[in-house]
């Protein structure tokens, strides 16, 4: 079996066999992708199965995923980095900060957060929520959710998130796909940050649909809305969520099917196009 666990990890990627056998056990560090982790070590997922809290010790998450033997030879893994050099973001995976943005020698304080989010389906079609201004994509779209608070499970945080941002009470459907992405620049507050988001994305219906209302008033939602399949190219969404949309649901812009779309290289993380990073509403902070 494959393991390469280190003290004081809480992030958990296990990988099972088609059999339910588990074959892997890896930590996921900072700005590691568990697919791209597992194909390190020699396996191909092929979906995600759950992502549960342990049972004793609720900070530990763990993430498992179903796969297969990958074709390739696993490839030898490089320790982490342990500090940004004077140029952040240079030789990382994520945005490379505009030179002269940061003071020379100054370390990027590492931020990993965990957040869930749903694509809630209804007979009024999608959910979606538009971001505040204390995000950095204000008046721009995604899917609703949020980070998850001490201790708290996924699956039970998506619900409060849900409920928070637009009034809907929803039902877990299952577990769609794990998302991550790092970033490497100015945070809202004005320090350097290395930032790393992990998000657990499910699919969920809305039994009993009703007119979206914000409950978490002077947070990072603005408003909400029910948008059918065929008019989600109305909405200002940001590529990183219409991609994952996507994923999810196998729709293209306006309804097509995915196939039909060509998918244009995400320049999100390019430093001209922040305003239209996926992370934004992620990144978003307490105001003083």
């Amino acid at each position: 079996m494959t393991s390469a666990l280190v003290p004081g990890s809480w992030l958990i990627v296990v990988g099972v066999d088609l059999d339910s056998a588990e074959v892997a056990r890896l930590a996921l560090g900072h700005g590691d992708d568990p697919n791209a982790l597992l194909a390190l070590h020699g396996w191909h997922v092929l979906r995600v199965r759950d992502v549960l809290r342990h049972p004793v010790d609720r900070q530990v998450l763990t993430m498992t995923f179903v796969v297969v033997p990958s074709l390739r030879q696993p490839q030898k893994i490089e320790p982490l980095t342990s500090q940004v050099q004077s140029r952040p973001g240079a030789d990382l995976v994520g945005q490379a900060i505009p030179e002269g943005d940061a003071p020379e020698g100054e370390v990027a304080l590492r931020h990993q957060r965990i957040a869930a989010y749903a694509v809630v389906t209804s007979s009024r079609g999608f959910l979606m929520t538009q971001f505040s201004e204390r995000t950095g994509a204000e008046g721009q779209w995604g899917l609703p959710g949020g980070g998850l608070e001490a201790e708290e499970a996924p699956d039970r945080a998506v619900l409060r998130e849900v409920w928070e941002e637009s009034g809907q009470v929803i039902e877990v459907s299952d577990l769609a796909l794990i998302a991550t992405s790092r970033w490497v620049g100015v945070a809202p507050g004005g320090h350097l940050e290395d930032y790393h988001a992990v998000r657990v994305v499910y699919r969920a219906v809305c039994p009993e649909p009703t007119e979206p209302v914000v409950h978490d008033v002077g947070g990072t939602t603005a408003s909400a809305t029910w948008l059918l399949p065929a008019d989600l190219d109305l909405l200002a969404l940001t590529p990183g969520w219409r991609s994952i949309l996507r994923d999810v649901t196998r729709l293209g812009v306006g309804g097509a099917d995915v196939s039909d779309v060509v998918m244009a290289p995400d320049e999100t993380d390019c430093p001209d196009h922040r305003q239209h990073d996926p992370d934004a509403d992620d990144r978003a902070r307490p105001q003083p």
